[in-house]
């Protein structure tokens, strides 16, 4: 491979506390995406609609990413987030996409993303 593309790539994946905040920023930012998706819709109208549906799970990926590429030391340091949850849900969403509970999915959407996003506020602000 070229230099510069490996270089690009060993930057991408670095996992440093200088890079947490913009990873928060990211899964704000997706959190937002998933409100703007989800508002107003009932989980019967958000899985018949494919577009929104696949957009609302794509943001919700992104967030499982964005948390794993946290560094270690910021997650150990808030504990109070179930760090690993999220992740093993985008892991779920990626890997095992052909078993997505919609009831799960939306559950996250309603239950688990209000939460969150209070505590991501709350970080970024600190």
């Amino acid at each position: 491979m070229h230099e510069t593309v490996l270089n690009t790539i060993k930057c991408w994946c670095m996992r440093e506390p200088i890079r947490d905040k913009s990873r928060l920023e990211h899964m704000l930012q997706a959190i937002k995406r998933v409100e703007d998706f989800t508002k107003g819709r009932t989980q019967e109208e958000l899985i018949s609609d494919v577009l929104r549906l696949h957009a609302t799970v794509y943001n919700i990926q992104i967030i499982g990413e964005a948390v794993y590429r946290l560094s270690t030391e910021f997650k150990e340091s808030h504990t109070e987030t179930p760090w690993a949850l999220i992740e093993k849900m985008r892991h779920v969403l990626v890997h095992d996409y052909y078993r997505i509970n919609n009831d799960v999915l939306w559950s996250v959407i309603t239950e688990d993303l209000p939460p969150l996003k209070l505590q991501i506020e709350a970080y970024l602000t600190n």
